[in-house]
């Protein structure tokens, strides 16, 4: 009874680390910071995914919320990870090139008891897509395709 939704993304290199991406109808700018070479024209590749961590949890927890009855006055969510550049640079092949860690805080106003907010965050935790794909091995293929111009 499965039925997949397709979601995709597709974009152009403007240089070596600004990258303009379109989903559906929005455009996003991926750029480093000047320390790490780049123009800060728009948040890196790591703080998209963060961002689109955050944004999941928002989703699936305000969903969830409503499921389980518990009245969400608001909800913040920060989300932070330490990374070793040392991969990404060249430098070492010691540790891996992605998040060492990644620390969430959900911080939501509501009048729920902490027993309803353990089970809500449980609920949320295992059906976030974002957190199962982080959490989880993911069969990823990369390829290469004849350039075509425009």
């Amino acid at each position: 009874m499965s039925s997949l939704l397709n979601f995709s993304t597709n974009g152009e290199s403007h240089s070596a680390t600004k990258f303009v991406s379109n989903s559906r109808t929005f455009n996003f700018v991926v750029d480093e910071p000047p320390a790490l070479g780049g123009t800060d024209h728009g948040a890196n590749p790591v703080e998209y995914l963060l961002a689109g961590f955050a944004g999941c949890l928002n989703v699936v927890a305000h969903i969830v919320a409503k499921e389980q009855g518990i009245n969400l006055k608001s909800l913040k969510i920060s989300v932070e990870g330490d990374i070793n550049p040392a991969r990404l640079l060249g430098l070492s092949n010691d540790e891996r090139a992605g998040f060492q860690s990644i620390r969430i805080n959900l911080i939501p106003e509501t009048d729920a008891s902490p027993e309803a907010l353990l089970k809500w965050l449980e609920t949320v935790e295992g059906r976030c897509p974002v957190r199962d794909n982080l959490a989880n091995k993911t069969p990823l293929e990369i390829g290469i395709k004849e350039y075509e111009a425009a």
